[in-house]
C-alpha cells in the first residue's frame, strides 16, 4: 500500500501552505475539543490540539500514512485569544492587542507508525494603534469571524501589523521552514 499524507485540518490557509513544500496529500477532519483546561499554558495547548488532531486522523486512517496536525494559538499576556463569537468580543480582542506585541503559537505534530515529531514556533507581531471605528469596519469585512486573534495577517488584517519577527507562514497557520525539515527527517529514515 502506497504511504501518503495526510493533512488533518481543514483550513484551507493550512491546505494552501502545505502545498508549497508537498505536491501529494489528503485531508482529514479531526473533530476534537478545543476547550483550554483550566491553567494550560498556551505552548502546551498548541501542542495538545496538534497532536490530538494527527492522533485522531491516524486511528481513523492507515497505520503507514503521515499525519500531519496542526494548531495556532495569538497569545497576548500569557491568555489564549480564540476566535470571536461576536463584535463586542472581537472589540475586546483587538482592543487587547492594539498598539502592542502579542505572540502568534503555532504547533505541528507529525506521526507515522509510532514515531512523533511535535514543534511549537513562535513568532512576534507587533500590532498599530486600533481605534473602535477600525475594528468595527474590520469586522464588517467578516474576515475576523473565524480567526484566532480575530484577525488574519494574510487578508485585510495585515495592514494592523507594523512588525513582525519570527515565522510569516506559522502566523498563516504551518511554520514551512520547520515542517519541512521534520518531514525530510521522517521521509529519509
Amino acid at each position: 500500500m502506497k504511504m501518503r499524507i495526510v493533512l488533518a485540518s481543514q483550513s484551507p490557509r493550512r491546505k494552501q501552505l502545505l502545498a508549497y513544500i508537498v505536491d501529494d496529500f489528503d485531508i482529514a477532519v479531526a473533530d476534537i475539543d478545543e476547550t483550554p483546561y483550566t491553567d494550560e499554558l498556551p505552548i502546551d495547548y498548541v501542542t495538545r490540539l496538534a497532536k490530538s488532531k494527527a492522533v485522531k486522523v491516524q486511528e481513523l486512517g492507515n497505520i503507514d500514512d503521515i499525519v500531519i496536525g496542526s494548531d495556532t494559538a495569538v497569545v497576548c499576556d500569557n491568555e489564549i485569544l480564540g476566535k470571536p463569537v461576536d463584535l463586542n468580543d472581537s472589540l475586546q480582542i483587538l482592543q487587547k492587542l492594539s498598539g502592542r506585541t502579542h505572540q502568534v503559537m503555532t504547533s505541528f505534530c507529525i506521526i507515522k507508525n509510532q514515531q512523533v515529531v511535535t514543534e511549537v514556533v513562535t513568532t512576534d507581531v507587533l500590532f498599530k494603534t486600533l481605534t473602535d471605528d477600525e475594528i468595527i469596519r474590520y469586522w464588517q469585512t467578516q474576515e475576523p469571524v473565524d480567526k484566532a486573534g480575530s484577525y488574519a495577517i494574510q487578508g485585510i488584517g495585515g495592514k494592523f501589523v507594523t512588525r513582525i519577527s519570527g515565522s510569516v507562514s506559522a502566523v498563516i497557520g504551518l511554520p514551512l521552514v520547520e515542517l519541512e525539515h521534520a518531514l525530510q527527517e521522517i521521509l529519509d529514515q
